[in-house]
Formats: C-alpha cells, structure tokens, sequence
C-alpha cells in the first residue's frame, strides 16, 4: 500500500527543529515557560490559562522586565484596542490589573461582565517571537493568548547558557510557523483494518500518523473506488459531540453518517476523516464557543473572541492521505468552498462539488444560516 511521505531523508538540522517544536508544544500545553526567538531576539512566553503567580514571578526572574500579554488580532479588537496591522498585539502590563485580571483579558467568558476593560498601553515595536508563541498555544489547542517578558540579548552562545542555566527549552519562529505543514508532509500510513459500518458493510480503515508523534488521522474507504476516475470523496473534521454524541448543534454526525450510505450506494468512496475538532480549535475550545454562542454571539464571532480564526483548519493532510492511497481526482462531497479550493492548492483535481446538505432543526438553525451567510456555504 502506497505510504505518505516521510521526513527520513531531511538533514539532520531540520529533524532537530521539528523535534524541538513538537516539545516547545508539550511544554507550552502543559504551562512550562518556552523562549521563542526570532534572530538573535525573542520572548519567554507562558500560556495565560495556565499561568499563576509563581509562573509569573519565574517569567520576570529569567527574562527582562515585567511580564506583559500577547492577544491575537482577532481578540484585541474584541477588547476594543486599535489595529496595529500585526497578528499578535503585545499589551504592557496594565498597573491596574493583577495576575487574575492580566489572564483574564484573554478569557471572553466575563466579556459581557467587564464591558470597559481598559485602557491599555499597546507596545509600539514588534516584539520578535510573539506571533510564534500564540502559534504554539493553537498547536497545543489552548487559547491563543501568552504572557511574555523579553529574552536577555546577548550572542548566541550566551543565549544557549542562559537557557540552560534556567531549564529553558528554545525554539526558533520559523519553526513554529513551519511546523503544521511539515507535520502534514510526513503523515504516512501505518496499519489498516477491515471495519464493516452499518452504512457500508464493505469498509476499511487506514490510520495515518505524522513523524512529530502527533495525533492521527484516519482514510475510510468505501468499498474499492477505481483509481482511474475522480472518486467520491468527503472530508470530515472529527466532532466528538455530533459524530459520537448525535447532537443537534451541527449537522456533522448526519454529514458523517449521510456520506459513508452515499458512498455505499454509488459503489464506492473515500471519506477523509481529520483530527481537526472544532474547526482546528479542539474540543474544549469548541465548548468554550459553544458556552459564547449561548450568550448570543454566532460560531464565527464566537471562534474570533476567543482569539482564533473563524477556521484555523488546513487541507494538506487531506491532500497527502489521498496521494498516499493513489487517488489525485475526486468527486469532492462539500458545502463549503474552501474545501474545493484548499484540495486544489495542495495539487489534488476536484473534478466536481457534490452538495451535501440536511434540513436543519431547532438547534442548528441559526449554525447552518451562519455558515452559508458569514462563510459561504452552499446551502
């Protein structure tokens, strides 16, 4: 069976990168200060919602001067602070504000309690480092929101004692901002299964784990579909609460399960089944822009108060599973145009858009009218 590609024959430097991000993501998950350095500058960084007194007070020891708070575009204009055309903004340390409240600017959740949060002193220069630093805080699918001192400059060598000296893992800013796609890039295929699924009894399911030990992503394929023709094809980002638990929120669980029938109908069929939850925020911001939504805001303003992207998914998993199993042509089962375009940018030939849509109920109405209005869903 054809195996995606593998980072086997990358040069040894670009190994130690890849390694090196993968644990600067674990240590940021797990509240461990991180330095992020671009060029000879950069930041040491500490998630918010893992942050405490003494996380901060080991901030300022290592680092130089008071620890200040990294927001997202997409945040900062939720808190009302002028556009500073970058994508992360660097808030100095408000006086009034304890940890607790310095935290807190990154949680919409008391958005509606604080209203006039305020005023904030907005850093002038770029601080080298911080955009990479809420990257990582997406990667390890916490809120993209980090408090931060500035590095000590110095030579390089001096920067490697001086991590050493405090237990400081370093990684550099290109890294990180390189790390999904090259994630994506060494995905292969490690073991299959025949599955018979009460829609398509004639199933098997091929997992496909990527070099950085990252979570999996799994190829169901329907049936035996003929290389030589576009095959029909769904992707379908996990929804642990409408695939497993059928909730009426979304229509995820029934685009899952209508897709793998149609497929099993027509004969045949690939479904893409990505490790992307919530649009690639992860369940437990999933939740958290659920709890949004029922304080009135749709599921774009809800994903962008909480600092993300409307989407923060990519396609090129999808695009390298299904050159791994041979297909380059498809038959794309879709509502959402961005899945036609993203297919297509990484080299796979949709060959036609196959509407995938089911009536809407009381819970998912207004979902549904967000993402053909805000979102360009064909529905």
């Amino acid at each position: 069976m054809p195996t995606g590609e593998s980072n086997a024959g990358a040069p040894a430097a670009a190994k130690g990168a890849f390694r090196q991000v993968g644990r600067a993501v674990a240590d940021v998950r797990r509240g461990v200060p991180v330095a992020v350095l671009d060029g000879g500058a950069g930041c040491l960084v500490v998630a918010t919602e893992l942050a405490d007194e003494e996380t901060i007070a080991a901030l300022e020891e290592a680092g130089a001067g008071r620890a200040g708070i990294a927001l997202s575009a997409h945040r900062a204009r939720v808190l009302n602070i002028a556009p500073t055309g970058r994508d992360a903004v660097v808030l100095a340390p408000p006086p009034h504000l304890n940890t607790a409240g310095l935290c807190g600017l990154a949680d919409p959740m008391t958005d509606l309690d604080n209203p006039l949060r305020g005023p904030f002193e907005v850093e002038s220069d770029p601080w080298p480092g911080s955009t990479a630093a809420l990257t990582l805080c997406k990667l390890a699918r916490l809120i993209p929101a980090v408090l931060l001192v500035r590095v000590p400059t110095g030579s390089a060598r001096e920067l490697a004692d001086w991590a050493a000296r405090h237990d400081i893992l370093v990684v550099q800013a290109d890294d990180v901002a390189a790390h999904e796609n090259d994630s994506a890039l060494t995905l292969r295929a490690v073991t299959s299964a025949q599955v018979p699924l009460a829609g398509a009894e004639n199933t098997r399911l091929i997992a496909f784990r990527p070099a950085d030990g990252g979570v999996e992503h799994v190829a169901i394929v329907v049936g035996d579909p003929d290389r030589s023709q576009p095959v029909l094809t769904r992707l379908h980002s996990e929804c642990f609460t409408g695939d497993l638990l059928e909730s009426l929120r979304c229509d995820c669980g029934q685009q899952l399960r209508g897709a793998i029938v149609l497929m099993a109908e027509q004969g045949s069929g690939v479904l893409i089944y990505l490790a992307q939850e919530g649009r690639g925020i992860g369940l437990i911001n999933k939740l958290r822009a659920y709890r949004l939504q029922d304080q009135g805001f749709d599921t774009v303003d809800a994903n962008e108060r909480l600092g993300f992207e409307a989407d923060e998914r990519i396609f090129l998993p999808a695009a390298q599973m299904l050159r791994a199993l041979g297909y380059d042509r498809v038959r794309l089962l879709t509502n959402n145009p961005e899945k036609v375009e993203g297919l297509e940018r990484h080299g796979i030939i949709v060959a036609e858009r196959v509407p995938h849509a089911f009536p809407p109920n009381n819970h998912n109405e207004r979902y549904l009218r967000t993402k053909a209005l805000r979102r360009g869903h064909k529905l």
